[in-house]
């Protein structure tokens, strides 16, 4: 026979400091999963019914640039054949990017999520800071176009994969989620 769960909170609070002590992963999931999955659980918390999207655009680059720590963050809006400077966390950037130009115009062209681990060797690449050595654009769509991308940058070749982008994409999506 099953009984109730009697002590739920005392291990709900263990396992929400998990990480804290063991920083090399939690149980089964690698630890940038488990960084995505809390990430991705306290944005939906976050933006709750929020519906102005430069709001959820806001917030939701301030809290993936903390917990992340990407060299930068930030959203392009899509204003006529342009992609506009939105909400970031980071240096200073591109105010304006046109459609199929770098790896955000491309982006939004094309439709889907751009991995980029050598910005260097992506044609056309727009440099914004010449610091930045890897990318990844994660396009928002309603109806099938786009009404903004999501980019995020890294001083490190290499740095985004598969993970990141499925990770990402559903962040992008929950960002978009209220949006008029």
């Amino acid at each position: 026979m099953l009984e109730p769960l009697r002590c739920f909170y005392p291990a709900e609070a263990f396992h929400r400091d998990y990480l804290d002590r063991h920083p090399a992963g939690y149980c089964h999931l690698p630890l940038k999963t488990f960084r995505y999955l809390r990430l991705y659980q306290d944005l939906k918390l976050f933006l709750g019914d929020e519906r102005d999207p430069l709001a959820r655009m806001a917030n939701a680059a301030a809290l993936i640039q903390e917990r992340m720590q990407f060299f930068w963050t930030g959203f392009y809006r899509v204003c006529g054949e342009q992609l506009v400077l939105g909400p970031f966390q980071g240096e200073t950037a591109c105010m304006r990017i046109g459609y199929g130009k770098g790896v955000c115009g491309s982006a939004w062209k094309e439709r889907r999520t751009l991995v980029v681990p050598d910005v260097e060797k992506f044609p056309g690449h727009i440099a914004c800071s010449s610091r930045s050595r890897s990318e990844i654009v994660v396009p928002l769509l309603r109806s099938g176009a786009v009404t903004a991308v999501l980019d995020v940058d890294s001083e490190e070749p290499g740095t985004f994969d598969a993970v990141d982008a499925a990770w990402l994409e559903m962040i992008a999506g929950a960002v978009d989620a209220f949006t008029e």
